[in-house]
């Protein structure tokens, strides 16, 4: 199950050209096979939420909640994704205070014609737990 944040620009096909995805179930903490208060996923989610509200990019690159990504204990993971583009996956982000770096890594990769991350350029807390580089699907023609 996944849900838009907010209101995207879309190609002529309809689909976002760019989508943050965020984990909302990393750092679960659990009792009794049922989840305690809110997840740093969440947590994390909310943050980025309220500060898209004020990004300049908020109509061009949609955050998208994700009900797992599969990266559970390197939490709380975000990926950033687009056509054409390579795709980022990283992880061990702290819940509290990371959302800023995360937006702004976002607008490097907006700007990147191949989405490249160089390390020395990343946000500091973007520089360690990168998961994975996954290469571009080839446009089609």
């Amino acid at each position: 199950m996944t849900t838009t944040a907010n209101i995207p620009t879309t190609s002529c096909f309809g689909v976002a050209d760019h989508t943050l995805f965020v984990c909302k179930t990393c750092a679960t903490i659990w009792q009794d096979g049922k989840p305690l208060g809110e997840s740093g996923g969440q947590q994390l989610l909310h943050q980025l939420q309220h500060l898209a509200q004020d990004w300049d990019l908020r109509d061009e690159f949609p955050i998208q909640e994700v009900e797992c990504m599969s990266a559970c204990n390197r939490s709380c993971v975000v990926a950033f994704a687009a056509k054409g583009k390579l795709t980022y996956l990283f992880g061990d982000l702290a819940s509290d205070s990371s959302a800023s770096a995360v937006l702004e890594c976002a607008n490097q990769y907006y700007a990147k014609p191949s989405g490249l991350l160089p390390w020395s350029e990343r946000p500091e807390a973007l520089k360690k737990g990168i998961l994975a580089k996954i290469p571009p699907l080839p446009l089609s023609q």
